[in-house]
């Protein structure tokens, strides 16, 4: 699966060239193209198969210190996006040139394909799975093989490429009993291979859990995030990290350097040659490096771009990331990794005498504050170290920082959600509400 050229090779040359002609100082030319194979189930069977695949340019340049940006998806009339960008660049103030200089680098591809049969392979695997043990359960799940390409290229020499194949899977399982209904979900992204079998066993584990409704235990007491739910945790983190947060100072974190500002047991870095979302350059052209954003509880660096690091007044950090061909870059993560503890999460339930596992909820994400209310999806009730069972109507409410300051233990049980690679996590200082049964 793939294909072997652009739709034009000399596509970002020729507008490159136009740009120069048409009198501007500095361009760029960001091309991203995708091919996707989805397959889908529903109700226990295969439903459909897809083919998705799109190709997009993004020319930005700077005439007379003032910068415009112009996009176009298919084909391309080079011409007339460099007088697009021009015309739009009139309407900007002027800004300083954020171009890196270089020279041509193709690197290594990530990851390998796999053919359709396979996905379709999988899928059925998954479910069989779960029905053996839950033979009325319906499942629902999509299986996909992505593979996406960047090039860019600049007027100051830099011409780098990069091609990285995905795989992921969703996979849900709805189950009904008189009125009550539930459902269990959960997915895996990964470079060369996915386990079906041990994602179904995770679905058949929560399922078991939920033969019973509990009560939920209400007012303070322990919340074990698994690491599908711990996300919601981290998803505030990398906002106060941000450096462009800094600058606005909307992070509670821009005076905080070299500072404690979460429990000694976390440690949250970067690596770019890790995991399904590894990224050898970012969207300026920067080589991306390892990075520790806090070691032991100490707050060590923010990231940023070449503009946010300029005004910072350090550098960039390689963290320059478009979110779409329209935009401009801005300080991003592609990925965030929190170094694990040890034991896996049964272990972890093992050290609550009383208290709550969240592993789906309804609501969004605490955002830059830190506070949230989070209605719990599917949640478990913990009793002297055991599941006892499955709790309804009820929420979780408090502080990301305040809870990130109460740690009782990480799990070893990291996997990747999203761009975050994350352990299961047991923290207080959460407030639970509920309705007995």
């Amino acid at each position: 699966m793939g294909w072997e050229t652009w739709q034009s090779e000399e596509l970002a040359e020729q507008l490159l060239e136009l740009a120069v002609k048409a009198g501007v100082e500095a361009a760029e030319v960001y091309q991203s193209r995708s091919l996707s194979r989805p397959v889908f189930f529903e109700a226990n069977r295969l439903k459909q198969l897809e083919i998705a695949q799109s190709e997009g340019t993004a020319l930005r340049l700077w005439k007379n210190g003032r910068p415009g940006l112009a996009v176009a998806y298919g084909a391309v009339e080079p011409a007339a996006l460099v007088e697009r960008a021009i015309a739009l660049s009139v309407l900007n103030h002027p800004e300083a040139v954020e171009l890196v200089s270089g020279a041509k680098q193709t690197y290594p591809d990530e990851g390998s394909a796999v053919e359709v049969e396979q996905l379709v392979r999988w899928g059925k695997e998954a479910i069989a799975h779960i029905r053996e043990s839950y033979p009325e359960v319906l499942v629902s799940s999509e299986w996909e093989c992505e593979v996406e390409s960047t090039r860019l290229i600049n007027s100051k020499g830099l011409d780098c490429s990069h091609t990285d194949t995905t795989l992921s899977c969703y996979l849900a399982a709805e189950l009904i009993r008189g009125d009550d209904f539930l459902t269990v979900s959960d997915g895996q992204t990964q470079r060369n291979i996915l386990t079906p079998e041990s994602l179904a066993q995770q679905i058949i584990e929560r399922l078991e859990w939920a033969q019973e409704n509990v009560s939920p235990p209400i007012g303070r007491v322990p919340v074990l995030f698994t690491a599908k739910a711990a996300d919601m945790l981290w998803g505030t983190i990398s906002a106060a990290l941000n450096g462009k947060r800094v600058l606005e100072a909307a992070s509670p974190w821009s005076d905080r350097l070299c500072e404690a500002v979460t429990h000694h047991s976390i440690t949250l870095y970067q690596q770019p040659d890790i995991g399904p979302f590894s990224c050898p350059f970012d969207d300026e052209g920067t080589i991306t490096q390892p990075l520790t954003f806090i070691k032991d509880g100490i707050l060590q660096l923010f990231y940023t771009d070449r503009t946010t690091g300029r005004h910072l007044g350090s550098d960039t950090t390689g963290n320059g990331f478009r979110p779409g061909l329209g935009s401009y870059p801005t300080p991003s993560l592609f990925n965030l990794l929190i170094k694990p503890g040890t034991g896996t999460m049964l272990e972890l339930t093992e050290m609550m005498e009383d208290g709550l596992i969240v592993d789906q909820m309804l609501g969004g994400s605490a955002g830059i504050s830190g506070e949230f209310s989070i209605n719990v999806e599917l949640g478990y009730r913990v009793k002297q170290g055991k599941v006892i069972g499955r709790v309804k109507d009820t929420m979780v409410a408090g502080n990301v920082y305040t809870a990130l300051k109460q740690v009782i233990a990480l799990g070893g049980d990291a996997e990747w959600n999203g761009y975050c690679y994350t352990p299961s996590i047991i923290v207080e200082g959460l407030s639970v509400t509920g309705k007995a049964e």
